[in-house]
């Protein structure tokens, strides 16, 4: 009998002495599970946005408007001036514009919060024609954007080529500066993306009067039929000797390749991106996000 009892207690001990070991190893496996949660989340607490500032300058919608070049904008999370207009989204690793109706530049209706390519960090006079090339890409979404009074979403420049008038065609024009039209704007609208381009109003102009701001007007514009929204998307400009290709997210293309784009090859030309709000509306507002920026010649 004494047998039997000390069996049984022996087998009661050793079940307790499992199930506590296996309380032991399950706990120490919730604790290890929260432990790695927990380094999850502290690496997805900081994102960053893949833009090299280096090259580019920031209009702003406040002051003259007031601008910020290279190398002060690289320290743009520090700027007192840039920190309400261009800043990081750390959470989704975006580099976001806010644009709202205030100052503008000259020759222009509306206000911006947009990056101008330098070439030579801050310094405007270097820029590149259509037969050296060049390619701008991004991935971006629109954050958020206002309404107007009929209930329609406000639209915004989200990158251009903008032309420019070297010394020598600026003087022999007789034009006080070295504005040229802007031969490609993108814009969002309503959630679609659409491309203006500028087209000659006569074909036979002159190589001096095609120099002329006004012998130039805007195209009919195209739509891509792929629906953005407020999603994420990739735009592609590239550009050569008498050609300009744009792209939405590598399957759809507008591809500009006629006399209008040929005879454009006179000027100088950058680069363009950010947000260029398109309304005087005094309640306006859009924020673009801006995940990766690259811009190669």
């Amino acid at each position: 009998m004494k047998n039997i009892q000390k069996s049984i207690l022996s087998f009661f001990v050793i079940v307790f002495l499992s199930a506590n070991a296996t309380c032991q190893i399950q706990a120490s496996s919730v604790t290890d599970s929260n432990v790695k949660k927990e380094k999850r989340k502290k690496k997805k607490k900081y994102r960053l946005p893949k833009i090299d500032l280096s090259h580019w300058k920031v209009t702003l919608p406040i002051g003259k408007p007031d601008e910020v070049k290279p190398p002060e904008i690289l320290d743009y999370a520090n700027n007192d001036v840039l920190k309400k207009y261009m800043y990081n989204d750390s959470i989704d690793g975006s580099l976001v514009f806010y644009a709202f109706p205030g100052s503008k530049t000259a020759n222009t209706k509306y206000s911006r919060s947009e990056l101008r390519e330098q070439m030579v960090p801050g310094d405007n006079k270097v820029n590149w024609t259509f037969e050296q090339g060049g390619v701008m890409r991004g991935k971006l979404k629109m954050g958020e954007i206002s309404k107007d009074k009929n209930g329609k979403y406000h639209k915004t420049i989200i990158m251009q080529i903008h032309g420019r008038l070297t010394n020598e065609q600026r003087d022999l024009i007789g034009q006080k500066d070295n504005n040229a039209p802007p031969i490609l704007k993108i814009y969002w609208k309503e959630g679609k993306i659409r491309v203006k381009t500028k087209v000659l109003k006569n074909l036979a102009a002159s190589e001096t009067e095609i120099l002329q701001t006004d012998a130039w007007t805007d195209d009919k514009g195209y739509t891509f039929k792929e629906k953005v929204g407020f999603k994420k998307f990739t735009l592609e400009v590239k550009v050569s000797k008498g050609k300009m290709v744009v792209s939405l997210n590598d399957n759809e293309f507008a591809v500009y390749k006629d006399i209008n784009i040929k005879r454009w090859g006179v000027f100088e030309n950058y680069f363009k991106a950010g947000n260029y709000l398109g309304t005087k509306n005094k309640d306006a507002f859009a924020r673009v996000k801006f995940y990766e920026l690259k811009v190669n010649h």
